[in-house]
C-alpha cells in the first residue's frame, strides 16, 4: 500500500491524502489551506497526474466533513483540473459543503477581486457528481472498493471511512473527536483492524483538563467583561464551535436572567442553525431527547449580528465568523475593537500558522494585516481550548479501539507528531509513521489467499475448539449456510449458564487442494470425509528461505580466543606473487573463513537453543537443527559469509528462536 500526503502532511491545513490499495487510487479530502492566498493555498494535484488526465488516474475521492481546510479545493479540482468521477460524503456535508464553499468564494472573488477561481456554477456541478453515504452502511463501487462510514463527532456529518480493497483496507479518520459535547457525541469505530489507519494529530502532546472546568472558565470570563462594560468577540467556525458555545452562552443567560445583547455572524451560522435543525438525528442524545419539548438551535437571547451595531456603545458578546481570523466579519470586527482595554478576544480553537488568530495566540502587540493595515493590540486576549479535535489521550484511544497494524499521522505540527509517533510505537509496538507533504511511504500489507471451506467442516472444527476450551455453545454456522443451533449442556435452575467463548482465530488441519488453472478457489478439505483414492494425495509442506550477511572477523574476534582470520597475503602490500599463487591463497582463506564461522555456529546454537539437537556436517558447510538448515557460503565479496537458513512450517518457532540466535551472534 502507498501512501502519499498532498497536503496536511506535517502541516495542518489543505488536508489531501493520495491513498493506492488493491491496485485503486483513492484520494481522501480536498482541502485548502487558511495560510496561504497564493497558488499554495491548494494541494499540488501533479503528484497524481503529470498530463491532467485525473479521471483515469483516482477511482474515486472521499471527502470526511464539511470544513474548508477538507473540502476547500473540491470544486477547483473537479471543474477547473477535470476530475469526473465520483466523490463521497455523507448527507449532512454535501448539504453544508456548498454554502461554506459559495461563502469562500464570495470573499475570494468578490471582495478580494481574485480570479482563476471557481465559480458558482463550478460548485453546482461539483456537487452533482457527490454520492451520500449512511453510517455503518457499505458502499461498493464497481463491486471492487468497499466503503464504510463511522460517526467520528467534531461537526455535523463528520465522518471516519473504512476502505477495503481486496485485502488490503485502511481508516480514514479526517477530524474527530472522542469526547462527547453539548450538541455531538463522541467518534466511534468498531474493531475493524485495518492495515493501516490514518488519524489527525493535531493536539498529539495536549491532555485536555474536563470540559466543565474550561466552560466554568469561559462563562466566568464572558460574564467579568460585559458586567465592566467590555465588548467581548469569541471568532469561531459557522458550524461546531459556534452551536457549542451558543448553546453554553443560551443557557447561562437564561439562569442568569442577562440583558446584556449576544449575536451571531448573520447569514452562515443562521443557516449552518437550520441544518443541525434538519439533521437532528446526528447530534447526541440529550439534544434528540430534549427535541420533543424544544429544538436547542432555536435561541432565544442569540440574535443575528448587523456591521451598524459595530460601533454601538455598551458591552455586547458576538460569536463571529472565521475562527481564525483570516478575513470576514471576525476579522473586520477584530480591527474595530482592538484598541479597548475593556474589551475581550476569546479564541476557543486551533490556528494555522501565519493567519491573524495565530499572531493573536502568539502574544503579538503590533500586528500587520496587509500590507496597508496596522493593528495595536490592547484588549484582552484569552485561549480556552474548545476544539472538537481528539487530544493525546483521544488518538490513543482510537488505536487501541480499531486496532491496525500501522499508523500513519497527519494534519499536525512535525515536533508533536514526532513524540506521539515515539509513544504509539512504544505503547503498541506498531509501525508508526509521519510522512511530510510530497513524501510517498510503501507499507507491506498481508496477502491473505480466500478459501472455500465446508459448512459441515467448519463446524467439527469450530466444535472441537469449544470443547477444548471447555465452554460448548451456539454454532456459528448459519452464514455457511449450517443451522444455528443451540448446544446448551443439561444444567439446574440455580447453575449458571455456560459463557460462549468468542473465536477470533480457528486452527484448522486441512487438505488444501488448488486448482491449476486458477480459475476456481483453492478448497480446503477434511481428509477424513474424502474418498479414499483422493485422501492420498500428497501433502505438500511450506517451506521458507532467508539469508543473512555478515563480516567474519568480528564474529570470530567477538565469540572465540583465536585472532580474527588473516588476510590472504596476495592482498598484502610490498608482496610480489603469481596469478596462480592468488588464487590459491584467496581458495585457502575462504575455507578457513568458512570452517571457523562454521565451527561458532555450531557452538553458539548448542548453548543457545535447547532441547533441540545441533548437527554438525562440514562437507556441505552446514548446521542441522530438525528439520532446519543452515548453510554458510563465501560469496565473491571479500570479507564476507551468508547464511542461508531454510525451514518448513512445522519448525516456525524454532526457526524464530534459532533467528534470534543469530542475530545476536552477527
Amino acid at each position: 500500500m502507498r501512501i502519499l500526503p498532498l497536503g496536511a502532511g506535517q502541516d495542518v491545513g489543505r488536508s489531501c491524502l493520495l491513498v493506492t490499495l488493491g491496485g485503486k487510487n483513492i484520494m481522501f479530502d480536498c482541502g485548502m489551506h487558511m495560510g496561504f492566498n497564493d497558488e499554495r493555498r491548494f494541494p499540488d494535484f501533479s503528484y497524481i497526474s503529470k498530463d491532467g488526465r485525473y479521471t483515469e488516474a483516482l477511482d474515486c475521492i472521499i471527502i470526511s466533513h464539511f470544513h474548508l481546510d477538507h473540502c476547500g479545493a473540491l470544486p477547483f479540482f473537479t471543474e477547473m483540473c477535470g476530475y469526473d468521477g465520483p466523490i463521497y460524503m455523507t448527507h449532512p456535508t454535501k448539504a453544508i459543503c456548498p454554502i461554506l464553499l459559495e461563502d469562500y468564494r464570495k470573499i475570494t472573488v468578490e471582495r478580494k477581486g481574485e480570479t482563476n477561481f471557481f465559480t458558482s456554477q463550478n460548485l453546482k456541478d461539483c456537487m452533482k457528481k457527490v454520492v451520500t453515504v449512511n453510517l455503518h452502511e457499505t458502499h461498493w463501487q464497481d463491486d471492487e472498493i468497499e466503503i464504510k462510514a463511522y460517526y467520528a463527532g467534531h461537526v455535523l456529518g463528520a465522518a471516519m471511512f473504512y476502505v477495503r480493497v481486496g485485502t488490503e483496507s485502511i481508516v480514514y479518520t479526517g477530524d474527530y473527536n472522542m469526547t462527547p459535547d453539548r450538541h455531538l457525541g463522541s467518534a466511534w469505530i468498531d474493531k475493524c483492524r485495518p492495515d493501516v489507519l490514518v488519524t489527525e494529530s493535531t493536539y498529539a502532546t495536549t491532555i485536555r483538563d474536563s470540559k466543565r472546568s474550561r466552560e466554568r472558565d469561559f462563562l466566568s470570563k464572558v460574564y467579568d467583561c460585559v458586567t465592566q462594560g467590555g465588548k467581548v468577540i469569541i471568532p469561531v467556525f459557522a458550524l461546531g464551535r459556534a452551536q457549542e458555545l451558543c448553546i453554553l452562552i443560551e443557557t447561562f443567560w437564561d439562569r442568569m436572567g442577562l440583558k446584556v445583547p449576544v449575536y451571531f455572524s448573520a447569514g452562515l451560522t443562521e443557516k449552518a442553525n437550520n441544518y443541525y435543525k434538519l439533521f437532528i438525528n446526528w447530534t447526541n442524545q440529550k439534544i434528540k431527547d430534549a427535541y420533543v419539548h424544544r429544538n436547542m438551535f432555536d435561541f432565544k437571547h442569540i440574535k443575528p449580528w448587523d456591521r451598524a451595531y459595530l460601533d454601538q456603545p455598551g458591552p455586547m458578546v458576538l460569536f463571529a465568523t472565521p475562527g481564525m481570523l483570516h478575513i470576514g466579519t471576525s476579522l473586520e470586527v477584530f480591527k474595530k475593537w482592538a484598541h479597548e482595554r475593556q474589551n475581550m478576544i476569546i479564541m476557543p480553537g486551533y490556528c494555522v500558522a501565519g493567519t491573524v488568530g495565530a499572531k493573536v495566540l502568539a502574544g503579538q502587540k503590533v500586528i500587520d494585516i496587509d500590507n496597508f493595515t496596522t493593528v495595536h493590540v490592547n484588549l484582552q486576549v484569552k485561549n480556552l481550548s474548545f476544539s472538537a479535535h481528539a487530544d493525546a489521550k483521544g488518538i490513543m484511544q482510537l488505536i487501541r479501539q480499531c486496532e491496525p497494524r500501522n499508523v500513519v499521522l497527519v494534519h499536525g505540527e512535525k515536533t508533536k507528531m514526532g513524540y506521539l509517533k515515539s509513544q504509539v510505537m512504544k505503547e503498541f509496538s506498531i509501525p508508526c509513521f509521519d510522512p511530510a507533504n510530497g513524501e510517498s511511504i510503501d507499507i507491506e500489507t498481508s496477502r491473505a489467499i480466500p478459501v472455500h471451506l465446508d459448512a459441515a467442516f467448519h463446524r467439527r472444527l469450530w466444535e472441537r475448539e469449544q470443547q477444548a476450551a471447555g465452554t460448548p455453545g451456539e454454532n456459528p454456522t448459519a452464514a455457511l449456510g449450517g443451522p444455528a443451533t443451540p448446544h446448551f449442556p443439561a444444567t439446574t435452575a440455580a447453575a449458571d449458564p455456560p459463557v460462549l467463548k468468542p473465536l477470533v482465530d480457528l486452527t484448522v488441519d486441512g487438505l488444501l487442494v488448488v486448482d491449476e488453472s486458477g480459475t476456481e478457489p483453492p478448497r480446503l478439505l477434511d481428509p477424513k470425509a474424502l474418498p479414499e483414492d483422493q485422501a492420498q494425495i500428497r501433502p505438500h509442506a511450506l517451506e521458507f528461505e532467508t539469508r543473512k550477511r555478515f563480516g567474519p572477523e568480528s564474529v570470530l574476534a567477538k565469540w572465540t580466543r583465536r585472532p580474527p582470520v588473516a588476510v590472504p597475503p596476495s592482498a598484502g602490500a610490498g608482496t610480489s606473487t603469481t596469478s596462480t599463487e592468488t588464487e590459491s591463497d584467496s581458495t585457502r582463506y575462504r575455507q578457513s573463513a568458512t570452517d571457523q564461522v562454521l565451527q561458532v555456529i555450531h557452538n553458539f546454537l548448542r548453548e543457545n537453543v535447547q532441547p533441540a539437537r545441533v548437527l554438525l556436517n562440514p562437507a556441505n558447510h552446514t548446521v542441522v537443527i530438525e528439520t532446519m538448515a543452515i548453510q554458510v557460503e563465501m560469496p565473491d565479496e571479500p570479507n564476507t559469509v551468508d547464511l542461508v537458513m531454510t525451514w518448513n512450517y512445522e519448525d516456525e518457532d524454532l526457526a524464530s528462536q534459532v533467528l534470534a540466535s543469530i542475530n545476536r551472534l552477527a
